[in-house]
């Protein structure tokens, strides 16, 4: 079994008594490429300062390779290599230039790491290039080149994607998941574009309002955007209650307009329609549907909001 990169148990933190992250729990295990998904100010940002030292958690606990001690988490933060927000460039250098200051700045000896990893992200044709010069995508690439400084174990990239055009983005999806295929590097990726995380990430967790609500698998996440059962009833809450208690499933998440979505039963909307009817609930329209990636993760946040 894959030994854990990461353990954050029961995190909380506060912002003028505002909860950020409101007992938040999630695992990373070695070999994972980790998408964390949520929409503007979920709390993804504040969740990788804590992960990375830069804030402190108001309550609970972090675990970095095994480690939770307060001395010893900050000796394994040299395993990580991150990129929260846009890097930190200087214009007027080159990309080289830029990258022998952060290896100077992190204190990692020698220059032949920096060669290595501008062969590892495919930029050793534009070392001497200034920054200026280069376009968003290649700055974005250029920062996670700087990221790779140290060979690290565990990397952390918020929001890499952001405003990239479609050529660019397919450049860091293919480099990320080279990077996980040919060096092990363990991944933690934040983005609100759901869409986007399903072509590079093998685990998920969606963020919302502070609250990770849910931790999913590529697999788990394929198998719930196959088919679902949609259900439209005179009265939703009863609907649920019956739903549970006859069939014995809470695998379903309700929504306004009295519309529940069922992930059980796929091949059994007879049966369902005959229970609810049975049970006094006029069912309105019952059809088995499917829904693509962004459908899902909307409707996640948006039916735990109306169960």
């Amino acid at each position: 079994m894959n030994s854990s990169i990461l353990k954050i148990s029961k995190v909380t933190k506060k912002y003028k008594n505002i909860n950020v992250l409101d007992n938040v729990n999630m695992t990373i295990k070695k070999g994972q490429i980790y998408g964390l998904i949520g929409l503007n100010g979920a709390g993804k940002s504040t969740l990788i300062r804590i992960i990375t030292g830069l804030v402190s958690e108001d309550s609970g606990s972090v675990e970095l390779f095994g480690e939770h001690e307060k001395d010893k988490i900050e000796n394994s933060r040299k395993r990580i290599g991150a990129i929260i927000e846009t890097p930190a460039l200087y214009e007027n250098k080159t990309a080289y230039e830029n990258i022998h200051i952060n290896r100077i700045q992190k204190g990692i000896p020698g220059e032949d790491c920096i060669e290595k990893v501008l062969n590892m992200v495919g930029l050793n044709d534009i070392k001497d290039k200034k920054v200026k010069t280069l376009s968003l995508g290649t700055k974005q690439i250029l920062g996670i080149a700087m990221a790779l400084l140290g060979e690290p174990e565990f990397l952390i990239l918020d929001e890499p994607i952001n405003a990239l055009d479609p050529i660019r983005i397919i450049e860091i999806r293919e480099l990320l998941k080279r990077l996980n295929e040919e060096y092990g590097v363990t991944m933690l990726i934040s983005s609100h574009i759901l869409g986007e995380l399903y072509h590079i990430a093998n685990h998920y967790g969606i963020i919302h309002k502070g609250k990770l609500i849910e931790e999913i698998t590529i697999d788990e996440l394929n198998d719930r955007c196959k088919k679902f059962i949609h259900i439209k009833v005179d009265n939703s809450a009863n609907a649920a209650v019956i739903l549970n208690k006859k069939l014995n499933t809470l695998n379903y998440n309700v929504f306004p307009g009295n519309v529940i979505k069922l992930y059980d039963y796929i091949e059994e909307s007879g049966k369902v329609t005959e229970i609810l009817v049975k049970e006094g609930v006029t069912v309105e329209q019952i059809m088995p549907m499917g829904e693509d990636l962004e459908t899902y993760f909307s409707e996640v946040i948006g039916g735990l909001e109306n169960v």
